[in-house]
């Protein structure tokens, strides 16, 4: 496995793993990278100091930090991460989480063939283009489904 610092187009920085060298690149050919914040898939490495560990005879044993300095992986980094956390809870709140189903079942709804409902899910990008050029109101959500997340 290997840590990469990324940085998208858009000079969002965030770290990734991979299981290799090679595996980026190919996932960053395929457009398969993508930034957390904005989700774009133009993404470079960044600078990246390296991890160096010291000799075993110098090496200190690890100890827990005190509970204050520990960090709070749950909370929301930062104003935007906050907003964007209170969207996705409102959006699951409201809504029928619909899969990869999403733009059959958008379609579905939008032809009177469903239920008029609230639906998020995932779609293609070819699928979802395909929705907008037919009229079907669709927009992209900027978080991963939890189904996804891990």
């Amino acid at each position: 496995m290997i840590r990469y610092a990324l940085k998208c187009s858009a000079g969002h920085s965030f770290e990734s793993w991979f299981q290799s060298a090679d595996a980026y690149d190919t996932l960053r050919a395929r457009k398969l990278v993508a930034c957390p914040d904005c989700a774009g898939t133009d993404v470079d490495k960044a600078i990246m100091a390296p991890r160096v560990r010291p000799s075993r005879s110098a090496a200190v044993a690890p100890s827990d930090p005190p509970a204050e300095t520990k960090p709070d992986l749950t909370a929301p980094r930062d104003d935007r991460a906050a907003a964007i956390a209170r969207l996705r809870k409102e959006v699951e709140k409201n809504s029928d989480y619909v899969g990869m189903n999403f733009a059959k079942e958008a379609r579905a709804i939008h032809d009177g063939d469903a239920p008029d409902r609230a639906i998020y899910g995932e779609a293609k990008p070819e699928e979802a283009v395909k929705l907008l050029q037919d009229g079907v109101p669709v927009m992209p959500l900027p978080f991963v489904p939890k189904a996804r997340a891990n």
